[in-house]
């Protein structure tokens, strides 16, 4: 099955990472580096199974080439998994051993925070490999990428506002957010201020009962379940992948879809769950585009980090979704097709070679 994974999914580099002394096991996928070296967040999640792990990371390092590119950036698709449970197993011997094997890539793969790793994480991994960002600001770095995250997510859903109500603002819209950790919580304070009513559901209890205690004026709480039947106008996924089925699809009321989680089709392509909601008329701004200010902090990170200058090309992901939102109008093709051909075109001027140790980053990027 592993094999086959990897036929289908048409990567450069898939390395398989073992360290029996500190447990680690890791896979480290590289999809596409004709833009730069791959840059993506490290995983630490208790898989089923390789073969589970192996297809997600193929799965998400295949989205990182199209959001760096879409971010304009000078960077190909990358993403690691750790197998584990981050509670339990995740140990600073593991993370440097792990750290070894992202230095042992030679700059190819750019290694950050995702689901299960942290700033601290971060920190620890770059003890041992200069290819580690999100690290703290004490130790160089970016800090928790999870600001810009949500501050990309909301710009897109402004523009997602502008092209279906003409206003490019939340006011006075019902937003129900599926997911309230590092990115949802964020982004329920950027929504708040900028005068939406805001619903919030997650299965951590403590996420809930955090966020109501920072802002006691939410419009509500949900049952997640219950989150995707309620009265929206936008609906925004921001935990794990998966959020958007063919159920999900069919009794959503929202008029939009817009949040932070990465991988929210269950099923791609022409015909997919994106296709679906274009038919049902609910707008969908393609998760790859918006939740781009993540990559687009720690990327600043690697040329001395300046939040504001990484914050102002955040602000982009607004133009940025209005013209993807615009073309998928004007081809009668969903925003995630749109989406997928502006990448495309973007990863095809830069030459369609792999990114080698020593070339210089942004090299080939157009």
């Amino acid at each position: 099955m592993a094999t086959d994974l990897i036929d289908l999914a048409g990567h450069e580099q898939v390395a398989f990472c073992s360290d029996p002394d500190t447990g680690l096991r890791a896979v480290i996928a590289l999809h596409d580096t004709s833009l730069g070296p791959g840059l993506g967040g490290t995983r630490f999640h208790p898989y089923a199974s390789m073969d589970h792990a192996l297809a997600d990371v193929l799965r998400l390092s295949r989205a990182m080439t199209s959001k760096n590119a879409l971010a304009g950036l000078d960077h190909g698709g990358g993403k690691a998994v750790i197998l584990g449970d981050p509670h339990r197993d995740k140990t600073p011997e593991l993370l440097r051993a792990y750290g070894r094997f992202v230095e042992s890539l030679g700059g190819r793969y750019v290694t950050a925070c995702d689901v299960g790793t942290y700033v601290a994480d971060m920190d620890v991994v770059g003890e041992e490999t200069t290819w580690a960002t999100g690290r703290s600001r004490e130790r160089g770095g970016a800090g928790d990428s999870s600001v810009l995250t949500a501050y990309g997510v909301f710009q897109g859903m402004r523009a997602a506002a502008q092209h279906l109500w003409g206003e490019a603002t939340l006011s006075g819209r019902r937003v129900g957010i599926a997911g309230v950790g590092k990115v949802g919580h964020r982004l329920v304070e950027h929504l708040l201020e900028d005068g939406a009513e805001v619903v919030v559901a997650d299965v951590d209890t403590e996420a809930v009962r955090a966020v109501l205690g920072r802002h006691p004026a939410l419009g509500g709480v949900a049952d997640v379940e219950d989150l995707v039947h309620a009265d929206l106008d936008v609906f925004s996924p921001n935990a794990l992948g998966g959020a958007l089925d063919e159920h999900t699809v069919e009794v959503l009321r929202a008029r939009v879809v817009c949040g932070g989680a990465n991988n929210q089709l269950v099923t791609d392509g022409p015909g997919g769950t994106a296709r679906r909601l274009r038919e049902r008329g609910i707008l969908y701004a393609p998760d790859f585009l918006v939740n781009a200010g993540g990559v687009i902090q720690v990327a600043d990170e690697l040329h001395g980090f300046d939040m504001e200058r990484a914050r102002r090309r955040t602000e982009t992901i607004f133009e940025h979704t209005l013209e993807v939102l615009r073309a998928a109008d004007e081809d009668d093709v969903s925003p995630a097709v749109a989406a997928d051909r502006v990448a495309e075109r973007r990863i095809a001027a830069g030459g369609r070679r792999p990114w080698l140790p020593g070339d210089p980053v942004g090299a080939r990027a157009t």
